[in-house]
């Protein structure tokens, strides 16, 4: 009788639960201190990525993509190709990016930075229109991860679907 109260007891609070909202993903106060790391090996990696985010996602400054991506980069993203030309090709000619001023601190929200060998991933706050009422808003989490060979990226992976 013990065992069924319970067990009856957790999923009435595993039901409460999935009534409640989601808590709101929150970013790290100082992201760029993320891309920091006591190993040298780990903070050079960490220090390719942060420049990647900063210097060409956010600023898009593509003709720099040479000194942080390799040209063989590997792209498991579906809508870019492989290599380091098609990737910039992707920004500049097909989602007709503009460079705009390198700031001096990054402008996205980051959750975690997480290093180990040579690969580097980044978790990022996202905001959406909430599906089902287009005045409210939710956060969920977005991830990239490269892999670092020789101080450059040489793969990455992300949750991207393909594009319409």
């Amino acid at each position: 009788m013990k065992n069924i109260l319970i067990g009856s007891g957790l999923v009435m609070s595993l039901s409460i639960m999935a009534v409640k909202a989601q808590d709101v993903v929150v970013a790290a106060q100082d992201p760029k201190a993320l891309f920091t790391s006591p190993d040298a090996g780990l903070h050079k990696n960490k220090q390719v990525v942060y420049h990647i985010v900063k210097d060409l996602l956010e600023s898009n400054h593509w003709e720099l993509a040479d000194k942080y991506i390799s040209e063989r980069y590997i792209q498991h993203n579906p809508n870019a190709g492989n290599g380091r030309q098609a990737v910039v090709k992707f920004f500049t000619e097909i989602l007709k990016v503009k460079p705009t001023p390198i700031p001096e601190k990054m402008k996205s929200k980051v959750v975690s930075v997480v290093a180990e060998g040579d690969l580097v991933t980044v978790a990022f706050v996202r905001n959406y229109k909430h599906p089902k009422d287009s005045a409210r808003t939710y956060t969920t989490t977005w991830f990239d991860q490269w892999r670092i060979v020789n101080g450059k990226a040489d793969e990455h992976w992300d949750g991207a679907l393909l594009m319409p």
